[in-house]
Formats: C-alpha cells, structure tokens, sequence
C-alpha cells in the first residue's frame, strides 16, 4: 500500500508494516455480504464437529478445538492473506500437537496446559517473525504435481472418512480405519441415515442446476433439507452432533520459564502452520484463479495461534476442507471467515443446544460434495500422458497424503521434484575440452605460438552455473585434461558457484599444477569471483592470470613464453661467457 493511500490513514502501521495492515482485508468485505454471511454460517456448521473432535484428540478437550476454530476465524479473517482461506485446527497440526502434550504431560498424568499453551503462543510469534522476514513466496516453487497429488488426496481421505457416517455409523479415526470399516458399513447400513446423506448430497448437486442465484448456498439449503427430514418423519434411530460445551474460556498467560524445553517443538509447530496453511491457499488460488499474499497469511496465522495460546485454543492453520467449503458456498472476502468464527463464538456463549438438531448423516453428505470437489479434476485426464517424474511425484504424494501424512507426503514429493531439476540443471548446459590448435576462431594478429605449443594449451569451457548438480558433467569433461602446458577455463557463462562447484574447480586447478601447468581464468562475472576469492581458489590461480578475455589470456601465455625464451637465452649466455 502506498504512503499516499487514503485508506492507510484508518490504520496507521508503519511503512515496513502496511503489508499486514488489516485493512487490506476488510476494504473489500463490503463487495459480497451476503453470500459471505451464509457461507461463514455454512462453514461453521461444516467445522463446529471438526473442532470438537480436534479438540478431543489433542487431549484439551473438544472447548480446545473450538476456541482455536474461533480464533482462526475471526482473526485470520482480518490478517490473513487469501481471501477465501478459513482457518481453524487441522488434523496435521493436531496429532503433532498432541503428541507434544503426550510426552509433557504432569506427575498425575493431566497435560501441561500451561506449557502448552505458552509453546502454541511461540509458535504464533515466530510466525510473525518469519513473516516479517518475507518467507512466504517459497512456497510458490512448489511443483504443480506435488498441488495436484495433494488436492487428490486430501479428496480421496473426505470421501473414505464420510462414507461411514452417511450409512449411520461414527466417523473413523483414521483412513485405514475407515477402509477396513466400510465392508461392514455397507452390509449393515441404516436407511434412514443413508436417506438424510442422500437426499443432502443430491440438493447440494443439483440446486446450482436449478439457480443461478448466490443467495442461498447449496450446502446451506442441504443442511436444511437433510436436518427438516429427520425431524419431519421423527428419525431417531440415526445419530445427532449432541451437547457441547458453552461459556467464556479461561485464560493462558504466556509463561516462558521453561523456554529452552518448548523452543524445539514451538518451531516444528510454526513449520507445519506455515507449510499446511500456504498448501491449501495454493488449492484455494487453482479453485479460484486468485492468488494469495503468503507473507501475509503467515503473519495472519502467528496472530491465530498467539490468540489460541491465550485462550486455550489447539494451535489453527489454514484448512482445506472449509476452505473449499467456503469457496463452494460462494464465499469471496474475509467477511466469510469472521463469520464462521463468529457463528462458533455465538455456540460457545449459549446457542449451542440449537446445534444438537442437525444429525451427523446431513454433515457426512455435504462433506462428501467437499471431497468430491476438491479433487484435481484438470489433471485426471492426462494422468497417462504425464512426464514419468511428474508422474512419480504425483502419485507418491497422493498415496503418501491418503497412507501416512500431510508433512511426508509433500517432502517426498518436493524432493523428488528437486532431484528431477537438478538433474536436469546438470544436462543443459554442455561443458568441453579443446586445445588451441583445433578451435576454429583465429588468434589474435599480434600473437604468433609455435605449432608445437598450441597442442599443449587447453580450453576448458564452463557453461550455466557451478552447483553441485553439474559436477559430473564437469568432472567428465575434466578428464580430458591430459598432457598440456596451460590450461584456460573460461567463466564467461557462469553466472553463480556453489561451494560444491568452487571447490571442483579447485580439483581441477590442483590437477593442473600437479602436471606443473599453468591456469587462467577469463570472464570471470562479479559474483562468481567474490565467492572463488573468499574460498581462496583464486589466490591459487593468482590474481593476474585471472583475465578479461579468452585473447588475453592467450597475449598471456605469449608474454610468459617469451619470457621463458628470454631467461633461458641469457643463461646460455653466461655460461659461454664463463667458459
């Protein structure tokens, strides 16, 4: 935002901050009210049993679950940086939270809240710190293949989880769990359940068929169908979302005497916030031909989860399934998020005994349209014609996404990816061995060197940068230094080294010396030469054979060899003299 923006006057962030002014997000919340209000409502009745169950498997409680889905909500609502993101606890976020309580857990066997919740706070604050130093665009050089396997994947583990609920059976703890349940589920469903998920779903897919209009979403009517059902033919034998816990929270201050013991996992938090939160605002950016400010969600996201350690909430990060749900519903600006968030704040003050009406089968079928939804469907039908590695990293982190977890499935992927680059970084560029008297370009006029003596001057010409990912390719064309007086390597190409390439050069320049030749460098680029004369590669080749151009050096080489003539002339002249 610029310093003569009128709207910067509501806020009065410093210039280094108007980034993550909140006004950024709430100038546009007027433009789509109120399809955004009934999507918050959507999505909140989509998340309120998420949270719940969050909340009871980190080991707070299900109050944890909603308070961090609250604090998501309203906060990253107004500081996050995708427009249609919503955010509150996640699975991925959760088992790794819960595992930290697990091990930290007090003499009587109670968890740690204290501790807890101070570790949650930190991990909001170095969010904020990593914000500010501008970490956000990394996720951009995520590959297509890792999104799209991704996208897939968290599809395929909605549709497996729901499955079970829509026939009138409690949702699995797990998709293993859910697989080896479902043969079960079939052969002894509950109609009614199935007929309140059925007629759910098919509401959901065929209201936008029937309207064009935004201002009733169709999940929302869905919800209405399936729960009017239930109650109008007094379906009792099916399960309801029950009583859940209402009234303010009690309050965590920040207590960082025990530092050194939660740095480690407030960081692991902090990582997983930001790497799950990003991921899903890439989905959102494929759904709706946006794109998020990273930076800004990240900062948007410390600010969550420092609310959620001082209310007692599970750490949040940006979800997928209310995210694509909000996307459905038409949700378009942050106003939808503080919805929802506001909608569960509501609940927990006393409005919680009118959620006890809706039954679980009515959920499983709006999220079964969520899952469905969220697969990668652009993809599907060039799956047989993809690039080979392009399709070994999809599939992995599909597979790896459905089988183990968010965090494995996306490392697999990337550094498949990353190997899949660097190896072909290391074929682009062609390296070579050449001596003088086989090049086609002519000498300079002024330079005349003995036939005999050409044979012995080698070039080697270096191409595309210096990394560890070339150095075979290097090492192959080095191998063809043989049997020669100077060696030119010519650096006009090479725009950056690593230590990796440095110290190959280094190789090479040992190798040379070894044979007692002479090494010049020619086109050396700034950057290149500052970083071969901080790891003293050039003090080995001396800064005066380090030249211009290719003709410069071979003016060199003249130089040199007249010189040897020179000496050599005057020692046989004094020996003659003495005898």
């Amino acid at each position: 935002m610029s310093q003569n923006d009128p709207n910067q006057s509501k806020f009065n962030f410093p210039s280094y901050l108007s980034e993550f002014n909140p006004w950024n997000n709430i100038k546009i919340m007027h433009t789509n009210v109120p399809t955004d209000i009934l999507s918050g409502i959507t999505v909140a009745v989509i998340a309120m049993p998420l949270a719940l169950a969050f909340g009871v498997a980190s080991g707070l409680g299900p109050e944890a679950g909603m308070w961090a889905a609250i604090c998501g909500g309203i906060l990253v609502g107004l500081f996050g940086g995708s427009n249609t993101g919503v955010s509150g606890p996640t699975g991925p976020k959760v088992v790794q939270l819960a595992a930290i309580i697990a091990a930290t857990k007090l003499a009587s066997g109670q968890p740690d809240v204290v501790f807890a919740m101070s570790m949650v706070f930190l991990s909001g604050l170095i969010c904020i710190i990593l914000a500010l130093m501008k970490i956000g665009r990394f996720i951009y050089y995520t590959p297509y293949s890792v999104v799209s396997g991704f996208m897939c994947g968290i599809g395929v583990i909605i549709i497996l989880l729901e499955i079970p609920p829509m026939l009138g059976f409690a949702t699995p703890n797990s998709v293993i769990a859910a697989i080896k349940q479902i043969p079960y589920d079939v052969m002894h469903e509950k109609p009614h359940a199935l007929i309140i998920s059925l007629a759910t779903f098919f509401t959901i897919l065929l209201w936008p068929r029937i309207t064009k209009k935004q201002w009733l979403p169709a999940p929302l009517l869905g919800l209405i169908v399936g729960t009017s059902i239930a109650h109008l033919f007094h379906f009792g034998d099916i399960e309801y979302l029950g009583s859940m816990p209402v009234g303010m929270p009690h309050l965590y201050w920040p207590d960082f005497t025990r530092f050194g013991d939660m740095i480690g996992g407030a960081f692991a938090l902090a990582g997983l916030c930001i790497f799950d939160s990003l991921l899903t605002c890439l989905v959102a950016d494929n759904m709706t031909g946006e794109r998020h400010n990273s930076d800004r969600e990240i900062f948007g996201q410390g600010i969550a989860n420092m609310g959620c350690g001082i209310v007692g909430g599970v750490t949040t990060a940006t979800a997928t399934m209310r995210t694509v749900a909000n996307i459905k519903c038409g949700g378009k600006t942050g106003l939808a998020s503080i919805t929802h968030g506001v909608v569960l704040l509501a609940l927990m003050l006393g409005l919680a005994p009118y959620a006890t009406y809706i039954p679980m089968a009515c959920l499983a079928g709006i999220l079964l349209k969520v899952g469905l939804d969220i697969i990668d469907y652009r993809v599907l039908p060039v799956l047989h014609r993809m690039p080979l590695t392009d399709s070994i990293c999809f599939w992995s982190v599909l597979i790896l996404t459905i089988s183990v977890d968010l965090l494995v499935a996306m490392g697999v992927g990337i550094t498949i990816a990353f190997v899949r680059i660097v190896q072909e970084l290391g074929q682009t560029y062609e390296q070579n061995v050449i001596s003088l008297n086989k090049m086609t370009r002519p000498l300079p006029p002024d330079v005349s060197i003995p036939e005999e003596l050409k044979e012995k001057v080698l070039k080697l010409r270096l191409e595309g940068p210096l990394f560890f990912g070339v150095s075979d390719t290097i090492y192959r064309a080095s191998s063809a230094l043989v049997d020669y007086k100077y060696l030119i390597i010519r650096m006009a190409r090479v725009p950056m080294v690593d230590m990796s390439g440095a110290y190959l050069l280094d190789d090479i320049i040992d190798k040379a010396h070894h044979q007692g030749a002479i090494v010049f460098f020619t086109g050396l680029r700034p950057q290149v030469e500052r970083t071969l004369t901080r790891l003293k590669i050039i003090e080995k080749v001396t800064e005066e054979n380090c030249l211009a151009t290719f003709n410069d050096a071979i003016l060199r080489i003249e130089e040199i060899e007249n010189g040897s003539a020179s000496k050599k002339g005057k020692l046989e002249s004094d020996h003659l003299s003495r005898v």
